[in-house]
């Protein structure tokens, strides 16, 4: 948890005495204080840790590797950005559907999770810019012929993680949902017929298929829309998200973003 107040920037201090002598400009001085704009990214950098939160389990964005070791692309990328930032990057792990309550009581500063951007997390959530495009994949069983495509989906039960984007989609095609904590586990219902489907990003369904290929696993039918992710933010931080931005930009522009993506994905998945 965060220390409730922060130093202002020398900046900030300057403004808030060159207004004491108005009230209409100490209001709006405690009105800013208070929706703490600025705080979060100064107390980030005064304590020198970036807390993010993480699921752990999602290869090859989040995962341990055989060493036991937290890696992945969003790992790399947090801590790029934290390292930006000049601050260590500190990861707690959580499940996919907790990692919102956990943003929300302060126990993260941001999410890197590959993370999708829609209009029901904007209204309770900031973004970053987009930094993964990605489309949404049809998984089956590979001696399923029932299912073909995403038009098959009335009726069958599909793996999802309740809150994501897959989700929803499996849903718009009238699936009923078998919730799960994360890709792991909606492959291993999927693989013992406990359920006919699940539905997926293109990306670590792929690195899937490359770690394990006899996992006895197919993909039927791909979406035509692209989705985005970015990482995650509460509301009130804008200096903060706009200095995650900046990090990004400058990753992209040296290259150190497209050696990140080319390491894992052999590709720039953000085009």
């Amino acid at each position: 948890m965060k220390k409730q107040w922060a130093f202002l920037p020398i900046g900030a201090a300057a403004l808030f005495l060159a207004a004491c002598g108005s009230s209409d400009s100490a209001d709006n001085t405690d009105s800013n204080n208070s929706e703490g704009e600025t705080d979060l990214l100064a107390e980030i950098q005064e304590e020198g840790t970036l807390v993010i939160g993480t699921e752990g389990t999602y290869p090859p964005f989040t995962f341990h590797d055989d060493s036991g070791e937290l890696t992945g692309f969003d790992v790399e990328i947090a801590s790029e950005i934290a390292d930006r930032l000049g601050v260590e990057a500190e990861f707690l792990e959580t499940q996919w559907d907790a990692m919102f309550a956990g943003l929300d009581a302060e126990r993260f500063d941001m999410v890197a999770n590959q993370v999708g951007i829609n209009e029901e997390r904007q209204e309770s959530y900031d973004f970053s810019d987009p930094y993964i495009t990605s489309t949404a994949v049809l998984v089956v069983a590979e001696g399923n012929e029932e299912i073909q495509s995403f038009d098959d989906l009335e009726g069958k039960l599909s793996a999802q993680s309740l809150t994501s984007n897959y989700a929803e989609t499996a849903t718009s095609y009238g699936a009923e949902l078998e919730g799960v904590e994360g890709f792991n586990q909606a492959i291993e219902l999927l693989v013992s017929g406990r359920v006919d489907s699940t539905v997926n990003d293109n990306l670590t369904v792929l690195d899937f298929q490359n770690q394990r290929p006899d996992a006895g696993i197919k993909v039927v039918d791909k979406s035509d829309d692209a989705a985005q992710s970015a990482l995650l933010f509460r509301k009130g931080n804008e200096t903060f998200v706009d200095a995650a931005n900046e990090a990004l930009a400058e990753m992209i522009e040296d290259g150190t973003y497209e050696e990140i993506s080319n390491k894992w994905f052999g590709e720039n998945v953000l085009e």
